[in-house]
């Protein structure tokens, strides 16, 4: 079920994944770069999909990410790590959802505003056909309990 670390409780997110910082994901400023930023947002949502289970499967396997957006307001170091990522269903129609994200540093204190703001669009897909699939009603109630309130559209 939801975890929120006691930090950032007042966020009300669904999942919460520390992700360390390599240094390799640093840039020539010595700042998070911008696509090893994706890719730490990755390793925070493959937690959060494979704590799900193994009757949310089908979800997991065929979900794929149709948009990134990503909204920086503070920078973040190799000394911020490991990042703290507040996660959570933002919206899900009938073939795809959103999840959004915050993100902090280690050391932020408690009511602090987050240094970034994302979501991905991921859309779920039939893997063999290679075509859209809708969310089944199982999926559908999965991700509303993830939800800070009611996503669906």
């Amino acid at each position: 079920m939801p975890t929120t670390p006691a930090a950032h409780a007042d966020h009300h997110y669904a999942f919460v994944a520390d992700v360390p910082v390599r240094w390799s994901d640093m840039d020539a400023f010595g700042h998070i770069n911008h696509a090893r930023m994706v890719t730490l947002m990755e390793e925070a949502r493959i937690q959060w999909l494979l704590s799900a289970g193994e009757e949310y499967a089908p979800l997991i396997t065929s979900a794929m990410i149709v948009h990134v957006d990503i909204r920086y307001h503070a920078q973040l170091r190799h000394e911020d790590s490991p990042i703290r990522v507040g996660m959570w269903i933002t919206t899900f129609r009938s073939v795809d959802f959103t999840i959004g994200y915050e993100i902090f540093s280690a050391t932020a204190d408690h009511g602090s505003r987050p240094a970034c703001v994302a979501s991905t669009q991921m859309a779920v897909v039939d893997v063999e056909k290679h075509t859209l699939r809708r969310l089944s009603d199982g999926e559908k109630n999965y991700l509303r309990e993830w939800s800070r309130g009611d996503g669906a559209r």
